[in-house]
């Protein structure tokens, strides 16, 4: 044997690399995209927005028709919309077994997590996008109906403040996602958390006094709806609301499912 193949000896087996986090993640994109179900939840964005935009330049007052307008009445089908997708996102792979094929080509699970974690996101950042443009378009065709000057009213930190609001709304549906990792579970928690238990929040705030000071720190919807109000700048204290309910109602639970995935079985 010579010494130069002595010294460097032919590789048996080729070298295996980590499938890079950018593919997993694309991969996850196009998952959302490529079912029936898939598509017409993404398509329903959209659809709800023109709907939203066509509502208000039908029936609000003249005074009314202003930028801001648009983009509140846009936001409140998209809120809803947009932690359904991230639910499904998560859930598809128990519910719908397909997790015996991810896990298996990428078996550390928290890699499929994160890459469902990053392509949400970016889903919610485009659909901030989308209702800042219908919403541009509706205030255009509005003023040109009209015959009025356009009222363009959102700041850019106005701006950063919805797209906030919205991230934190996906990010209630993934954490129910990854907590519960039932679809049917997942959606029912949804709509109890965002629109059961506020109702029980507000009856208590206005009529019992002791709770009334404490609801803003466990309500978490009272605490992220200014984020969504054109009309005034966040206070410190409306920033701690926000970070205490957001641990308490998303950090929290989200550690504990994560846990519970990284380690529940698959069947």
């Amino acid at each position: 044997m010579s010494a130069v193949t002595a010294s460097s000896p032919q590789r048996l087996y080729p070298v295996r690399r980590r499938v890079p986090l950018t593919r997993v993640t694309k991969v996850e994109l196009r998952k959302m995209f490529n079912t029936r179900s898939g598509f017409w939840l993404m398509a329903s964005i959209v659809i709800s927005a023109v709907l939203a935009t066509g509502g208000v330049i039908l029936w609000a007052p003249d005074d009314q028709l202003t930028y801001s307008t648009f983009a509140t009445a846009i936001r409140f089908p998209v809120v809803i919309i947009l932690p359904l997708i991230a639910i499904l996102a998560v859930t598809s792979e128990w519910s719908q077994r397909a997790g015996l094929t991810t896990f298996t080509l990428i078996p550390h699970r928290s890699r499929i997590i994160t890459a469902k974690a990053i392509s949400s996101v970016l889903i919610a950042f485009a659909a901030t996008v989308l209702a800042f443009a219908v919403g541009a378009l509706g205030n255009l065709l509005s003023a040109g109906v009209t015959g009025t000057t356009p009222v363009w009213n959102v700041t850019l930190t106005q701006c950063l403040y919805y797209l906030l609001g919205m991230l934190l709304s996906l990010l209630t549906g993934f954490m129910l996602g990854v907590l519960l990792r039932s679809s049917t579970g997942a959606i029912v928690a949804y709509f109890v958390l965002t629109f059961v238990l506020p109702i029980v929040f507000g009856l208590l705030g206005d009529n019992q006094l002791w709770f009334h000071d404490l609801q803003p720190w466990i309500d978490i919807q009272f605490a992220q709806g200014g984020l969504f109000v054109f009309e005034r700048a966040l206070t410190a204290e409306q920033w701690a609301h926000i970070a205490v309910t957001g641990v308490t109602w998303l950090l929290l639970p989200m550690a504990i499912g994560l846990g519970f995935a990284t380690r529940a079985e698959v069947k």
